[in-house]
């Protein structure tokens, strides 16, 4: 074993004051019976806890919502609208509160965490301005006699799952707009990182949504609750983010019900540099697609395919900017890397390495460096990756940077899209024609051009092939959460 690097300790103060939250939300002692503890990634010590609840008790929580959504449901837009904003208002004001206990529990940087809160609370101000608009329309027949009207109603009872990654960003992502169109939702998250989104539902009830409408059940057997609440008559939405298997499972359950369902699944994102490309806006875009969260974003750049002619000086930028950050404990100062969220992440951080490089992958900078050191998997960087690796193949979920070569722009297509998943992909050149023909080329939902972040509220995101159905941000998402009722309204007289 490598010696271990040293890793960045945190900043007492910082921790200790992401500790408060935990106590501010009631989380910081173990419940009478039946608890999940909550571990800090960096060391493994226990921070938190939450109730461990079975299926009788994950549908009372469902009975609860449910009888809040009739209520709710029945409320004017305007009203929903104005209780959100105040949502929005208190997510900010506790913004530095909230981006302590992401830090905590998941383990990504400050930086990383302050910009969630931020990406996160733009959906609850997106979904408050959202919520008075579609409401319905009203047009002639095509025949004459008679006025067609459409009114957007509420779905009903919404379950969202959600995963680790981005605690806050993927639970407003889904309860903002289930909430501005009258729905009540039942909110499961992840195991590893339950507290953000505890804080987030309490922060909700302050700001005015209804003390039952928002249920959250944390639970550590998902298989049970997912048979147990999709099977329930009075559930008529589903929504998840995470992997495709489990996403496939899922939508065999809303089968037999019928569910509408929103699924945020699996990616495998290209990112293409052709040679007229910026250079360091193409490395530093990829250093933002690339490590952004550390890479535990389902919209990572995975692949990354650069042509011939600007190869070597993008892997040498590329290496040298990764080699570079600093890797330690999210709370540190002048951290650029968190730990990863557990073990079980690392020791799969490096198959994917060991199989790349044993299939004749060059290793430029070495992660498993921190091997033994809290959940910790440094920048990784592999030139000339062969097809076949693993690393290729699959989403990889963390900080390694696995580049391969193309000559032309019909091969770069071609290799991009020899993938079953399609949530998003990267286009990095200076030709605006080029830009465009690749995008639209391209199988994913998403394509940022000359951007390393494309995610924003305003705008739908989703994927395509297997990784994922439905939208969310944006109208789309509203819609999810919505069913679209038709009238038709004959007229006296006419002929």
């Amino acid at each position: 074993m490598s010696t271990p690097n040293t890793v960045l300790a945190p900043d007492p103060a910082n921790r200790a004051a992401a500790v408060k939250v935990v106590a501010r939300i009631g989380a910081d002692q173990a419940p009478v019976s039946n608890a999940i503890e909550v571990h800090d990634p960096h060391d493994d010590t226990v921070i938190g806890y939450v109730p461990d609840l079975d299926t009788d008790q994950a549908l009372d929580a469902l009975t609860r919502a449910h009888s809040a959504g009739r209520a709710w449901a029945a409320t004017t837009p305007r009203n929903r609208a104005d209780i959100l904003r105040r949502w929005y208002d208190l997510l900010v004001d506790n913004a530095d509160e909230i981006a302590l206990l992401i830090t905590l529990e998941m383990g990504k940087t400050l930086s990383d965490a302050r910009a969630e809160v931020t990406y996160g609370a733009d959906f609850v101000r997106w979904y408050a301005e959202e919520a008075t608009h579609h409401t319905g329309t009203l047009r002639d027949a095509p025949t004459g006699g008679a006025r067609l009207l459409t009114r957007h109603a509420p779905i009903g009872l919404a379950v969202l799952i959600t995963p680790w990654n981005f605690p806050l960003a993927m639970a407003t992502r889904k309860i903002a707009p289930a909430l501005a169109a009258g729905c009540s939702v039942v909110v499961k998250p992840a195991t590893l990182t339950p507290l953000t989104t505890l804080f987030a539902a309490q922060l909700a009830v302050e700001a005015g949504v209804p003390q039952d409408l928002i249920q959250t059940v944390t639970t550590s057997d998902a298989g049970s609750f997912s048979n147990a609440v999709l099977a329930d008559p009075r559930v008529r939405k589903v929504s998840f983010t995470g992997s495709t298997g489990v996403g496939k499972v899922l939508l065999r359950l809303a089968a037999d019900n019928v569910l509408k369902s929103s699924m945020e699944l699996g990616g495998n994102a290209p990112f293409v540099v052709f040679d007229d490309a910026d250079l360091e806006r193409a490395i530093e875009g990829a250093v933002l697609a690339k490590m952004r969260n550390g890479g535990q974003s389902c919209i990572a750049a995975n692949r990354f395919l650069v042509q011939d002619g600007i190869a070597d000086a993008f892997v040498e930028g590329l290496t040298e900017r990764l080699a570079a950050l600093n890797t330690g404990s999210g709370f540190a100062t002048d951290v650029g890397l968190g730990p990863m969220v557990d073990h079980k992440a690392v020791r799969r951080l490096q198959g994917l390495v060991d199989d790349a490089v044993s299939r004749g992958a060059k290793l430029l900078t070495d992660g498993s460096s921190y091997a033994g050191a809290g959940s910790y998997f440094g920048a990784t960087v592999l030139d000339q990756v062969p097809v076949d690796a693993h690393v290729v193949t699959t989403e990889i979920f963390g900080p390694i940077a696995a580049v391969q070569r193309f000559a032309t722009q019909q091969e770069a297509i071609t290799r991009a899209n020899d993938t079953e998943f399609g949530l998003a992909g990267y286009v990095f050149t200076e030709n605006l024609d080029r830009a465009f023909d690749v995008a639209d080329n391209l199988e994913t939902g998403i394509v940022g051009i000359n951007q390393g972040v494309p995610s924003n509220a305003a705008a739908p995101f989703g994927g395509l092939k297997e990784s994922g159905l439905g939208r969310e941000g944006s109208a789309e998402g509203l819609e999810e959460y919505q069913e679209i009722r038709f009238y038709n309204l004959a007229l006296r007289g006419t002929h």
